[in-house]
């Protein structure tokens, strides 16, 4: 019965959603305040209606019912509760009913927390904001339905797939979809917008925090999926240029694009058309992520391959918003004038800089993700672009902005002279510079990768130091310490997010750079080593989990003569998905981790023994952590919360100069 209410509730919210797309969009156009009022309880009681339909799933997987289909697919008697829970959105029916609750969840906030908006700009947002749950609830209803029953009930189910069945995998889905589908909300604030023919400062002001709320969001996934590639598959890798990683990314690159361009909006009124396009782009990255990992046009370890009549129906939704978007920003285009007028070196112009090279770099990760497909279908040629690709065209735009990020974040606004700004940050480069060349020393000059990387990361943690000190006055440094606490909290944000994306790039190249790797058929109490390492197999055992069974080696790692650890790296087998998985063991330091994972037994009782020294594998987490603090930051400050309401317009809107 549950499930049927279920089912029913996930039409309700479609029904709702169709009413909030409809009644206060002609309201806005009309000036009809009574139908513009529908769009909040609407937002408000199609997030109710999702969320029971999403509790009523949940249950049954807690339950174990089988007679619904998608949990005998995905679920075991066996399994771990918080991996039946995780199961929900462990596949493709239960991850897009995930999909449309936090839709209506970013729409429900909308209708809440929106009431310093002016009421045409708030209705249309939500009016778009329910277009876009009409299409994914009518996708979930006609072809995925997720409360399926089936004729004969099963006794057990078939299981979760076992590489889903993890911490970080079922964090990870929740995390992504939050800033997945956050960028809607720039998307219907954009829309809005140019319904409306208001792009304005203040509207600068209502995109950003809804913008940087996606980005810290995906920040976090895109963290959490790239650490459970690291230490569940069993490669040895934090990132491999895979589709679908290249599908949360993508949108990424210009959620930061257009976090910063938005500054300009808001503080000089400058870039109006270009953040439009980069809010309507983000999005649609967004929608191009989901059509590839749903259609079935790629093969990925973590993607939704599903048959090709759903691709095309999500192929529809993108070319229906995007389509339909950019035809409205070409007829709108010549409205948005610019106002600020800045000079070559000016803020304005470092932050265009950085567009260009987010763009850009978008382009390319687009290019190279793309491309295979594209080949197959036109020239009939199946090619793989692999990681030398996206290494070679992708690093040198991430150099580029890194180089100029501190000098940017501290440039004046509408003009300002280079010397002026350059010279407080001469010694951070100076230091960064003596620090690269000191490690091109040490490592005996094998590689650039490492020492310029250590150049960057300095040079951009520096630089973030130097910035918020720079903001606290002249006087003595004890003073001007004591005023840091006193500065606004987004500028903290930026400083801590500037610096959390130094210390990634350093960590990326460092373990590129200086990864030690070894793979060796192991013999019992024979130990070897690998760089300073000594590692010696001790014994291998066969035994038992709640749903799987494993064998599990015990491996002695001891260096200068010293024990270091024990690690127990594992080769499971689940016999329900009929399935093995790697899982390695990982002894996690500050400067490097050592990283072993067990392989096949040999005709002789040896193993197949992989060994990975891996140094600053840790100082990416953590570069993303401070990238997503630096966000968090920014979002709590006063001035967003109160300054969307500093200028307010009649309901018909403001034509846009």
């Amino acid at each position: 019965m549950i499930v049927e209410l279920g089912h029913f509730a996930l039409i309700l919210a479609a029904v709702t959603a169709l009413v909030q797309a409809i009644v206060p969009l002609v309201g806005a156009q009309m000036r009809w305040p009574g139908w513009m009022a529908v769009a909040e309880p609407a937002a408000g009681l199609q997030f109710l209606f999702a969320s029971f339909s999403f509790a009523a799933l949940t249950y049954a997987f807690v339950t174990s019912d089988f007679s619904v289909s998608l949990v005998t697919g995905n679920s075991h008697t066996l399994k771990p509760m918080l991996y039946k829970i995780s199961g929900v959105w462990g596949n493709h029916e239960g991850s897009m009913l995930l999909w449309v609750l936090i839709l209506t969840l970013f729409g429900a906030c909308l209708a809440w927390f929106g009431g310093n908006l002016p009421p045409s700009i708030r209705s249309r947002a939500l009016a778009i904001q329910g277009a876009v749950a009409v299409a994914f609830f009518a996708f979930i209803l006609f072809t995925s339905n997720p409360f399926e029953r089936m004729d004969a009930v099963p006794f057990d189910g078939r299981d979760l797939n076992p590489l889903l069945q993890d911490v970080g995998l079922a964090l990870h889905p929740p995390f992504l979809y939050l800033g997945y589908v956050g960028l809607s909300m720039a998307f219907s604030f954009a829309i809005a917008a140019l319904i409306e023919g208001r792009v304005d400062a203040a509207w600068g002001r209502w995109v950003r925090p809804w913008t940087l709320a996606a980005w810290v969001f995906l920040t976090i996934g895109i963290a959490l999926g790239s650490w459970w590639a690291y230490y569940e598959l069993g490669w040895g890798g934090f990132w491999f240029w895979d589709p679908v990683e290249n599908a949360s990314f993508m949108p990424w690159l210009l959620a930061a694009a257009l976090l910063h361009s938005a500054i300009v909006v808001e503080k000089r009124e400058s870039l109006k058309s270009w953040t439009i396009l980069l809010a309507i782009m983000a999005f649609s990255f967004s929608l191009i992520g989901t059509f590839i990992v749903r259609s079935g046009v790629i093969t990925s370890v973590h993607a939704f391959a599903n048959d090709p009549e759903r691709g095309v129906f999500i192929l529809g939704i993108l070319v229906f918003f995007t389509g339909g978007a950019l035809t409205l920003f070409a007829a709108r285009a010549g409205q948005m004038e610019a106002k600020g007028v800045f000079g070559v070196v000016s803020r304005e112009s470092a932050l265009v800089l950085n567009n260009i090279l987010l763009a850009v770099a978008c382009f390319v990760v687009f290019i190279g993700t793309i491309w295979p497909l594209v080949s197959e279908m036109f020239f009939e040629r199946k090619l793989s672009v692999g990681a030398p690709f996206f290494n070679m065209a992708f690093t040198p735009f991430m150099v580029l902005l890194g180089l100029v990020l501190p000098v940017g974040a501290m440039l004046p606004w509408k003009r300002a002279k280079l010397g002026k700004v350059v010279k407080p940050l001469a010694p951070a480069f100076v230091l960064a510079v003596a620090l690269g060349g000191l490690a091109w020393t040490i490592q005996g000059g094998r590689s650039l990768l490492g020492p310029v990387g250590l150049f960057l990361g300095a040079w951009l943690l520096m630089g973030a130091v130097i910035d918020l000190m720079s903001r606290t006055g002249r006087g003595a440094l004890g003073d001007r310490i004591g005023r840091l606490s006193r500065l606004p909290r987004a500028d903290w944000g930026k400083a801590v997010a500037h610096a959390g994306f130094g210390v990634t790039i350093f960590g990326i190249a460092g373990l590129m750079a200086w990864e030690q790797e070894d793979i060796r058929v192991a013999q019992l109490g024979q130990p070897y080593m690998v760089g300073a390492y000594e590692i010696t197999l001790e014994g291998v055992r066969e035994t038992e989990g709640p749903n799987y069974l494993t064998t599990m080696a015990d491996i002695r790692v001891r260096k200068d003569g010293k024990d270091v650890t024990m690690l127990h790296p594992e080769k499971r087998v689940y016999p329900v998905a009929a399935m093995p998985t790697t899982e390695a063991a990982i002894d996690y330091r500050i400067l490097r981790d050592v990283y072993l994972a067990i392989g096949d037994a040999q005709a002789d009782g040896a193993y197949t023994v992989r060994t990975y020294i891996k140094p600053l594998t840790n100082w990416i987490w953590f570069g993303s952590f401070l990238m997503s603090l630096g966000g968090l930051l920014s979002l709590t400050d006063r001035r967003y919360r109160v300054a969307a309401g500093a200028r307010k317009a009649p309901a018909g809107g403001v034509p846009a100069e």
